[in-house]
């Protein structure tokens, strides 16, 4: 019993050595004497630890969030208190998965102080159902990348710079000088937005666009200051922080069949 538990966890390190750091299955075979296809073996067989975590015994803010490592390879990620307390294997982002594990860490008893989220259409709604008066807060990094993609970089209207500017402040100010800001620019350009090609389209759509944005999503924006004393998450960044960690090891391992790319990526998510 004593000699398979040492085996194991030296398969359980010569794993982590591949997966967590930079070794290849030819650098391990070298340094370890066993073959490539032993230790592909040996991998196949081994099991990452569960990464589900006990839940707090006081409210949490919770974070969450999903990457994609290919089509239809995708994870949900569900953080809190500085860790991964549930994660799904998703092929898709659907409301019908947020639902899911949402539903999940209820049952598993977590209480959550607050949600920060990256925007998924029907997400705040779902959340409101299911968790009613916890405040909800939209990550202010994916809010400035929706404004920045509508401007398309460097704005050259003097309407786009200002509300490139504007955004630049969310975060920094309060909700009420940031709406009387956001409302002024609207006045003030209102007829310059109205502006037609000869074709009769709008000239300057995605300004248009990128104002409504803003408008629709300031209900979410400021919930960190409306409960201040909640200390709200105001991005998401927490997990992206750790999606950039784990496609970086995953990419050291080019062609992983998609059974091994999810044993690689749970073992990653038991160690972030």
């Amino acid at each position: 019993m004593k000699a398979r538990r040492c085996r194991s966890q030296k398969v359980g390190k010569a794993y982590e050595a591949y997966s967590a750091g930079r070794q290849t299955l030819s650098d391990l075979s070298r340094r370890t004497g066993l073959s490539v296809r032993t230790l592909r073996r040996k991998f196949d067989a081994f099991s990452p630890p569960d990464v589900s975590q006990q839940a707090a015994p006081k409210p949490v803010a919770l974070i969450l969030d999903a990457t994609f490592f290919g089509r239809g390879c995708g994870l949900m990620i569900y953080r809190a208190e500085s860790a991964n307390i549930h994660w799904q294997e998703i092929e898709s982002e659907t409301l019908s998965v947020l639902e899911a594990g949402l539903r999940h860490l209820l049952t598993q008893g977590w209480i959550f102080s607050s949600v920060t989220i990256d925007g998924r259409k029907g997400a705040v709604s779902l959340i409101h159902r299911l968790l009613p008066d916890v405040p909800v807060q939209f990550c202010l990094f994916r809010q400035k990348a929706i404004v920045r993609r509508y401007l398309a970089g460097k704005p050259k209207t003097l309407c786009g710079q200002e509300l490139h500017a504007l955004t630049s402040f969310l975060g920094f100010v309060s909700e009420a000088i940031f709406m009387d800001c956001l409302d002024d620019l609207r006045d003030r350009y209102v007829n310059f937005l109205k502006e037609r090609n000869d074709l009769g389209q709008f000239k300057h759509r995605r300004l248009g666009s990128a104002l409504p944005s803003l408008r629709a999503n300031a209900p979410l924006l400021f919930a960190h200051q409306r409960f201040a004393d909640q200390a709200v998450p105001t991005t998401t960044n927490s997990c992206d922080g750790s999606f950039a960690h784990w496609k970086n090891k995953v990419k050291i391992h080019r062609g992983l069949k998609p059974k091994r790319r999810s044993k690689m990526i749970r073992f990653l998510l038991s160690k972030t």
